[in-house]
């Protein structure tokens, strides 16, 4: 008997043994300090933070997460405009995705970013991170931001998994490389983090010149019918394969980005395209193409570029939109599929050289006003007066009315040329709004541009 009792208590000893165990183990599972603090909203895993001027860097934060979670590894895409150093100091494996825009300077998503975080001093010693920046090598200050990036990181303690990835305009053997260093770092074998979306057909249908007699380069309406179903949203680009090279034998040209200036509804994707020249006369390769060398009826090679940057606001806010020149293309757009959604609180900024040549879309966005579809229009004209003028002088002319669209909850969208409108707009929207109620705006996406 006392035999069989002592069999029994080691039984019901082993028994609880094993039960201990197994709660102990489910406690290190879901109370490891490393688990919880890789999760920032408690999806767990990787961080990839991305700031896109143009939604490619974008792109590539959701194509390298789905790699990585395709190799069975957790990830998590946000936008730089969504992270602080609370967010950076909680994570414990990051990977940054950044385009640089203009002469060095940070995407607009990331302005938020710049201002809160990246010009302060934080603790991220226990951060593992690695960088992949875009860039252009035309430009003096190639990949700048990223590389502003990395040297901040490095400051404040972080580790750096691998040396920067640059990427010059989508370079594919550049991305190739990215991928490999995270095939190392995950110790699994993933799939391409990035392919590029193939050419599609579409038909040129139309094509007619908006600004005869124009003191400026002359300036087509250009309309393309898709061969096959397409989709897009306003905001979104065009990307053109010059000479459809990627169909003929001979070397790829460099791809021409467009801002798309239709809706889908329209049954045709519009494109407002500047003719420009080379210093010996020639045409450009992308515009000449469009604009004088290829036939109507003629197939075009063309791929859409998803833009969230530039989606217009999911609610019913007002819209305040600014541009100059061809920049009235992404604006229009944008006015289309508001007025589609039958949302009518637009004001619309336009500057252009001369009203007599350069007034582009006049009768659609008069039509819109009469209608009631647009509350108000502001063309200025440069050239019309002996003292130039341009959409920010009369920003600053319409200062009270901005200061009371704001508050009403407007956002602001810019679209046009990099040079000269967009900072002479910036600094005149600071001047009115002051720089507290900018940094507000950038960090709600209430004020977004497409320039270049």
């Amino acid at each position: 008997m006392p035999a069989l009792l002592s069999s029994l208590d080691a039984s019901r000893l082993t028994m609880a043994a094993v039960i201990v165990i197994a709660y102990l183990a489910c406690c290190i599972y879901f109370l490891w300090p490393r688990r919880q603090a890789l999760s920032l909203t408690g999806e767990g895993g990787l961080l990839i933070a991305h700031a896109s001027q143009t939604g490619f860097a974008a792109q590539l934060a959701k194509h390298t997460a789905a790699a990585l979670q395709a190799a069975g590894e957790l990830a998590h895409v946000v936008s730089l405009r969504d992270l602080d150093s609370q967010r950076l100091h909680n994570a414990r494996d990051a990977l940054f995705i950044v385009s640089t825009t203009g002469e060095g300077d940070a995407p607009d998503p990331a302005a938020t970013f710049v201002r809160s975080t990246l010009n302060k001093a934080t603790d991220l010693s226990q951060l593992n991170y690695a960088v992949l920046a875009l860039g252009d090598r035309t430009y003096a200050n190639f990949c700048a931001f990223g590389h502003r990036l990395d040297a901040w990181l490095r400051e404040q303690g972080a580790s750096r998994r691998f040396d920067v990835v640059e990427v010059d305009n989508g370079d594919e053997q550049a991305l190739s490389r990215w991928q490999q260093q995270l095939a190392q770092l995950t110790g699994k074998q993933t799939q391409p983090v990035w392919q590029a979306q193939a050419f599609t057909r579409w038909r040129l249908s139309n094509r007619r010149l908006l600004n005869p007699d124009s003191a400026g380069p002359p300036c087509f309406h250009i309309e393309l019918q898709p061969v096959a179903s397409a989709s897009w949203r306003a905001g979104d680009i065009a990307e053109i394969d010059p000479q459809n090279s990627t169909w003929a034998a001979g070397q790829p040209l460099p791809q021409r980005e467009y801002s798309i200036s239709s809706v889908p509804v329209d049954g045709s994707l519009h494109l407002l395209v500047r003719q420009m020249r080379q210093p010996d006369g020639t045409l450009g390769l992308g515009s000449g193409w469009l604009t004088d060398q290829a036939a109507i009826g003629e197939e075009i090679a063309l791929r859409v570029r998803e833009n969230e940057n530039f989606h217009a606001p999911a609610s019913d806010i007002p819209m305040i939109l600014i541009g100059n020149g061809t920049g009235i293309a992404g604006l229009r757009a944008l006015l289309k599929e508001r007025i589609q959604a039958g949302r009518h609180r637009n004001w619309l900024l336009f500057g252009e050289r001369n009203a007599a040549h350069d007034s582009l879309y006049a009768d659609e966005i008069d039509a819109w006003i009469a209608a009631g579809q647009i509350n108000r229009v502001d063309r200025v004209f440069s050239r019309d007066q002996e003292q130039r003028r341009y959409v920010q002088h009369r920003l600053l002319e319409c200062a009270a009315d901005l200061q009371r669209w704001v508050n009403e909850g407007a956002a602001i969208y810019v679209c046009g040329s990099l040079q000269g409108m967009a900072p002479g707009v910036d600094a005149a929207l600071n001047q009115v709004l002051g720089s507290e109620v900018m940094t507000a705006l950038s960090a709600q996406g209430r004020y977004r541009r497409d320039v270049y």
